[in-house]
């Protein structure tokens, strides 16, 4: 596996925002979002083993994991040996995707969190991919602009997912903006700022 770093932090959103996670971020991406705060993440890495990295992650004292990217399902073999033996070693893991790779194959127990592109990233995800999604996933969608906004209202109101739905403004921009948008058209989702970002936490 192509390693760009493994560190502990507070998960700063999704399903387990606030809690301590250890994050295992695979370097490589296939895309090249314009608002990318991980940049780093699209190349390089360090060359470690599954076992290494499991090794490395339960020396970590969180309970949850996030394994991130980069895209981490373009190394899905290592990704799904390696959640495999952090479930069996009693650690929760999550998996981070920007929604272009399937997930099908991914063990049960593993939580997936799929990030729906939308136009301010200048790339696009496969909307097909939310229907596959299961309870105790979720899904985001990172906006900026009003065309953001009503790119994930359409997306929300045609393509049904029984996973929970998440609106995460790009940092910086007008939250309030966001906040009424979401409250005058009765979204479905719930609104979520970046918590490490505020609290300037890797």
């Amino acid at each position: 596996m192509k390693i760009a770093e493994i560190f502990s932090s507070l998960q700063g959103e999704g399903l387990s925002s606030g809690y301590p996670t250890t994050f295992v971020r695979l370097a490589g991406c296939n895309l090249s979002c314009s608002y990318c705060d991980t940049p780093a993440g699209r190349q390089g890495g360090d060359v470690m083993d599954v076992e290494e990295v499991a090794g490395r992650v339960l020396a970590e004292k969180p309970l949850r994991v996030c394994i991130t990217g980069g895209e981490p399902l373009l190394q899905k073999d290592g990704v799904i040996e390696l959640s495999r033996q952090l479930i069996r070693a009693g650690k929760r893991v999550s998996i981070e995707t920007n929604g272009t790779i399937p997930f099908h194959d991914i063990p049960g127990d593993v939580q997936i969190c799929m990030d729906v592109k939308c136009p301010s990233s200048g790339e696009s995800s496969d909307i097909t991919l939310l229907s596959t999604l299961k309870p105790t996933d979720s899904v985001k969608f990172v906006v900026s602009t009003d065309e953001d906004l009503r790119f994930t209202e359409k997306i929300i109101q045609a393509n049904p997912t029984k996973a929970e739905i998440f609106i995460s403004p790009v940092y910086g921009t007008s939250y309030r903006h966001v906040a009424d948008y979401i409250l005058s058209r009765n979204l479905p989702a719930r609104m979520q700022l970046q918590l490490h970002k505020f609290i300037g936490l890797p």
